[in-house]
């Protein structure tokens, strides 16, 4: 589907991990069209648990050290931004390990296939994911 210039008809958003990340603490990194539906709490956002997984795991090993107060703060910060947790079902899981796609991340796959099933808008600039033909994407 690749990138969309009109989000007037969306149900809902995904957030990519920086997504979230950029929202909560370097939000002038967003693209407008994303800053747009964050800041508007009109919008439905969702927030992956496989977001968080990643965050923490990166932080641990030392790979996200600049967001100690995105890892401290999670919940609160999830909560003030207006996402919703999506939680992570058998389908989206079972999916997201068969799919024919050379990109082997497995946090990637897993937010493309939440977004594919769950007819979700993901809020990504990730150039892998926005190519990929299953999901809409915006930034």
């Amino acid at each position: 589907m690749g990138t969309v210039t009109s989000i007037s008809g969306a149900r809902g958003y995904l957030l990519d991990t920086h997504t979230f990340l950029w929202a909560a603490q370097m939000p002038a990194l967003l693209g407008s069209c994303a800053q747009g539906v964050i800041e508007d709490m009109s919008h439905k956002l969702y927030l992956s648990p496989i977001s968080a997984y990643e965050i923490v795991n990166k932080y641990r090993l030392g790979k996200l050290e600049a967001f100690r107060l995105v890892v401290d703060n999670y919940t609160e910060i999830m909560r003030k931004l207006g996402a919703i947790e999506l939680p992570v079902t058998l389908a989206h899981a079972y999916q997201a390990g068969q799919m024919e796609w050379e990109h082997r991340d497995p946090f990637d796959r897993m937010l493309v296939s939440q977004a594919a099933l769950e007819d979700l808008v993901l809020i990504t600039q990730d150039t892998v994911l926005v190519a990929h033909p299953w999901v809409e994407t915006i930034w």
